[in-house]
Formats: C-alpha cells, sequence, structure tokens
C-alpha cells in the first residue's frame, strides 16, 4: 500500500513540474513583445488602404535619409 502513495506521489510531482514548467514557458513567450519595423508598418498600412501612395513614398524616403 504505501509503494502505490509513493508512486502515485512521485508522479504528482512529476506532473507539476511538467506542467509548471510549461506554464513559465508559455508566460515568457507572451511577454515579448512583436517589433515591427518602420517600413513594415509603412507597407500594411499602404496595403490596408490607411495611406495613399504619395504619403507612402514621402515617408518612405523619410526613413532611407540618415540624420
Amino acid at each position: 500500500m504505501t509503494r502505490v502513495v509513493l508512486i502515485l506521489f512521485i508522479m504528482a510531482v512529476i506532473a507539476a513540474v511538467v506542467l509548471g514548467a510549461a506554464l513559465v514557458f508559455r508566460a515568457s513567450r507572451a511577454r515579448k513583445p512583436v517589433l515591427e519595423e518602420p517600413r513594415e508598418i509603412l507597407k500594411r498600412r499602404y496595403a490596408a488602404g490607411e495611406i495613399d501612395e504619395d504619403e507612402y513614398l514621402r515617408r518612405m524616403s523619410g526613413l532611407s535619409q540618415d540624420w
């Protein structure tokens, strides 16, 4: 009887460690912000129709300049 309890306890500890590690890994991935490059943002906004071609070209040329 004590062997069964010991085996169940060990299995519970292993399950808790695996579950805890999975939750920590998932939480660490969720916290990392995805940083978009300015050019990619402009391409997406132009493709979505948020800005017109003139605005797109003006802003792209501004990003190409070294300040």
